[in-house]
């Protein structure tokens, strides 16, 4: 019998990330992510995003869906948010920062890209807008390391097993992490129920809210018989009873995790090297 959400039950070699410990995934990128929140300039983030792709790219399963948030959203996101933080910048303290060096594109710091009445957007804003925007995507995906390769079931099995967390938080934690997608399912259902049902809808905005209505007693109803029988299994396993547990899992710390920690932390400290000089 196999556990559907046991991520590296099934990892092939060349998917090394799914065969890695979700604690030391984490441990490897919040470093990191922790000091972008201090950068200020472009290449560091710039370096960090780079290094976040080739870990995913060379680890991870790369589907359909992650390869357009990837290739395109990514990129997108990054182009809007440093048009919108540039946009919100002090152009005198953007010209005093000067993130973009002289000459870029064949323009000054001071080079007016756009003017709106006494407002300027100049080339100094796009560059502390485009060095915020960097960072925040960088950490976002520097995030993506584990949260594309890691389940949740796993993460709380190594929680609990590694960090020693008790059982009674993480498993409790995990059971109200499954409501949501089950919220989801039951959403589904009662909207194809309602369409076999032949029910009269109204078009426009005020039919979408008297769906939305219509749809929180049932499912506040069926969350609730949810939870009742949840509660119930649990009691006949006697949850809470014993200070530990067996487990059905072992989420063990391996050498190969000590590696894949080691190899991030260095390559953390030599971009941090290499851009302070």
């Amino acid at each position: 019998m196999t556990d559907p959400y046991r991520s590296f039950a099934s990892a092939r070699p060349r998917h090394y990330l799914y065969a890695l410990n979700p604690l030391s995934k984490l441990a490897a990128v919040l470093p990191a992510m922790a000091a972008l929140l201090f950068t200020r300039d472009i290449l560091t983030p710039l370096l960090f995003l780079a290094l976040a792709l080739l870990v995913i790219a060379t680890g991870a399963r790369i589907g359909r869906r992650t390869a357009l948030l990837l290739g395109v959203a990514l990129p997108a996101l990054i182009l809007v948010f440093a048009l919108g933080f540039g946009a919100w910048t002090d152009p005198a303290a953007a010209l005093r920062s000067s993130l973009l060096p002289d000459g870029l594109f064949g323009a000054s710091a001071d080079t007016v890209i756009l003017q709106l009445g006494d407002y300027r957007y100049t080339v100094a804003a796009l560059g502390v807008g485009l060095a915020t925007s960097l960072r925040l995507c960088s950490i976002l995906t520097l995030s993506l390391i584990a949260g594309l390769t890691t389940a949740g079931p796993d993460l709380v099995r190594s929680l609990v097993q590694n960090l020693r967390v008790p059982y009674r938080f993480g498993y409790t934690a995990l059971a109200a992490y499954r409501f949501v997608p089950r919220f989801g399912r039951d959403l589904e259902q009662l909207r194809a129920a309602r369409r076999v049902r032949g029910s009269v809808v109204r078009r426009g905005p005020v039919g979408w809210v008297g769906r939305s209505v219509g749809m929180v007693v049932p499912l506040l109803a069926g969350g609730i018989r949810h939870a009742e029988r949840m509660s119930f299994a649990m009691d006949s396993r006697a949850f809470g009873a014993s200070r530990h547990r067996t487990e059905r899992y072992s989420v063990r710390w391996r050498a190969r995790d000590t590696v894949f920690v080691v190899i991030l932390l260095l390559a953390t400290a030599a971009v941090f090297v290499l851009t302070s000089r």
